[in-house]
């Protein structure tokens, strides 16, 4: 038992008498939670020091297949709790698996680490789990947009009203807007994409990135040292190293890699947004649960929840991308170690974070509720002043006056808007035009004149043209992800 300074007494060995991050118990996936894991972790620190063993086997340096399948066969039998009691003893972390690593494997123990640094397994393993973290979030990317490219084509000819400055504006259609949120989403596919596709691999660098202590295991061979560096991201799935470090890889990848998932924040919570003011509007929601309570005191509510979730979680999000640019710019010279206790933070944060919010998406774009009688009820209350300038030159192919037609219409506009904001009654537009003489000529085309489907553009030609030329070849990139059932399944 432990005893706070509080007084409070608890089991200390008790999970739940521990933090726990919300990430891990209510938010994030099961396969990116392990992409983040201390097994996940030590075991690739084992899978490297193979690789390295591999490696300078290969090169010609004194190690015997025994040495290298006796690691092999330890790489997942990680003692944590002798690890953590080897590092209260030494201090260091990378040097207490090192002893309990060479524990277990007693022929390989003089090998295990040669010539490397902390930073060899630190590093390489950071840069393994966040092209693992990619590969696991661009998929859930696709399936959003995939989602969202269905609504668009389904609900690309439905009118809406739009709106600038939150005031009403032209009419759009239902899914020419969404593809405003798919555009964004296409951006944040390819800044992920680009992401992965540059990130290299540290390899073996040494400790101020000079390969100092590789050169003398190799006698002064720079041809090998070369080598040795190649073919360690080679045996680790990379194609390429990078060509100059310091004790560290430039947290600059950090950087980018962070501002990539932030700048995914800030597009989920955009669209969550425009999700819940249509919400409010009852024009759009998100699925809603049979037996899902939106209030405790207020029965009749249907909160939109998830989308306020997605909101939350992606303003963490963007918050954790100054974490990455202010660790960077303090990295002084070949490296300090004030980045490792905020990366530890930051990185795994922010894939769990996304890959969190990404679920919610998931779920909200697969099952939206569009109500097209009250989108059409909406349009019916601004439609009218929008019709001004066709009414207009109506009255002008009749032969009226342009100047003097304007005038009639100002007026008669403010005299139903004055209706609609003093004394809350429906706009009267149309009635105060039918009612003036002045308008007769064309007050049997005013419903035409109306028609909603006049007033969209070349919104649903752009909204085809969008998802043929554009979403289509990014999709077909995840064909066979795709074909997949959904997997996603919300906590509360």
């Amino acid at each position: 038992m432990y005893k706070t300074q509080n007084g409070d007494t608890f089991d200390s060995n008790n999970p739940y008498c521990n933090y726990r991050s919300p990430l891990s118990t209510r938010y994030a996936s099961k396969d990116m939670q392990y992409n983040f894991s201390e097994q996940k972790k030590f075991s690739t620190w084992r899978r490297l020091w193979i690789n390295l063993a591999k490696a300078e086997q290969e090169l010609g340096l004194d190690i015997t297949q025994d040495q290298i399948a006796e690691m092999q066969n330890n790489v997942n039998d990680i003692n944590f709790e002798e690890c953590a009691a080897e590092e209260k003893i030494t201090r260091h972390d990378v040097m207490a698996h090192v002893h309990v690593f060479a524990k277990q494997c007693p022929k390989a123990a003089p090998i295990i680490h040669l010539g490397a640094t902390s930073c060899f397994v630190g590093d390489n393993t950071d840069l393994i789990v966040i092209r693992d973290g990619l590969n696991l979030l661009l998929p859930r990317v696709a399936v959003v947009i995939d989602n969202l490219a269905h609504f668009a084509d389904r609900y690309k000819s439905l009118p809406t009203l739009g709106f600038t400055h939150l005031q009403p504006a032209q009419l759009t259609t239902v899914g020419k807007r969404a593809t405003l949120w798919l555009f964004d989403l296409l951006m944040d596919e390819k800044a992920l994409r680009r992401a992965k596709d540059d990130l290299r691999f540290r390899g073996a660098k040494g400790t101020t990135g000079t390969q100092a202590s590789f050169l003398q295991l190799f006698d002064g061979d720079r041809t090998k040292v070369q080598k040795l560096d190649q073919r360690i991201a080679e045996l680790s799935g990379f194609t390429k190293v990078y060509p100059v470090t310091g004790q560290t890889y430039t947290r600059k990848v950090d950087l980018e890699v962070v501002s990539a998932l932030s700048s995914l924040g800030a597009t989920m919570h955009k669209m969550c947004s425009d999700l819940r003011l249509l919400a409010n509007m009852k024009e759009v929601e998100e699925p809603f649960e049979k037996t899902q309570i939106g209030s405790s005191a207020m029965p009749y509510k249907r909160n939109p929840m998830r989308s306020e979730r997605c909101c939350a979680l992606a303003r963490h999000l963007l918050a954790l991308f100054s974490n990455a640019a202010n660790t960077h710019s303090v990295q002084w010279f070949e490296r300090t170690l004030d980045d490792s206790a905020n990366k530890r933070l930051t990185l795994s944060e922010a894939f769990l974070t996304a890959d969190a919010a990404l679920m919610v998406l998931e779920n909200v774009t697969q099952g939206l509720v569009v109500y097209p009688k009250v989108i059409e009820r909406r349009i019916g209350q601004e439609l009218p002043f929008m019709s001004a300038e066709n009414i207009i030159m109506a009255m002008v192919k009749k032969g009226g006056d342009r100047q003097i037609c304007h005038e009639r219409i100002r007026v008669l506009s403010h005299e139903a808007g004055a209706q609609v904001k003093e004394h809350g009654k429906d706009n009267d537009f149309l009635e105060r035009v039918r009612a003036d003489a002045y308008f007769a000529p064309i007050v049997g085309e005013l419903n035409e004149l109306l028609n909603p489907s006049t007033y969209i553009g070349c919104a649903p030609e752009q909204v085809t043209e969008f998802l043929n030329d554009e979403v289509k070849p990014v999709l077909e990139k995840y064909k066979e992800y795709l074909k997949k059932p959904s997997s996603v399944t919300l906590n509360i």
